[in-house]
């Protein structure tokens, strides 16, 4: 069992930066492959990037593609996002998921969310 918990939402103007954190708790933890998604309303949630368990590999969809970093702290059991240029069109509830495998394709855990919203 995993507990996940996001942290480091808010409001941001547009071209701003914020660094999103998600604390993992659990025996396990370091164990898991994790992920960040996001819900805008009225949208599907959508994954925005992925971070093996070993942290060497990396995935990130198109929209967020060379303006987003995911990382994980092992040691901590934390998996970071580091968002920058931010854009209108990024404001959402921000979610971070794990899965007890290399990379992450079905998340079995998630966090409660944090709000991200960027102002024009």
């Amino acid at each position: 069992q995993v507990q996940l918990v996001e942290s480091g939402g808010g409001l941001v103007q547009a071209g701003g930066s914020l660094r999103l954190s998600c604390a993992a708790s659990g025996r396990t933890a370091a164990l898991y492959a994790m992920g960040w998604f996001r819900q805008a309303p009225g949208k599907e949630r959508e994954l925005l990037a992925r971070i093996s368990r070993s942290g060497g590999r990396t995935y990130y969809t198109d929209s967020v593609k060379g303006r987003f970093t995911i990382s994980r702290d092992s040691a901590k059991n934390t998996v970071y996002v580091q968002m920058n240029s931010l854009k209108p069109e990024d404001t959402a509830v921000y979610y971070c998921a794990a899965e007890d495998s290399e990379f992450l394709y079905s998340p079995k855990y998630w966090g409660q969310g944090t709000q991200v919203t960027v102002s024009s």
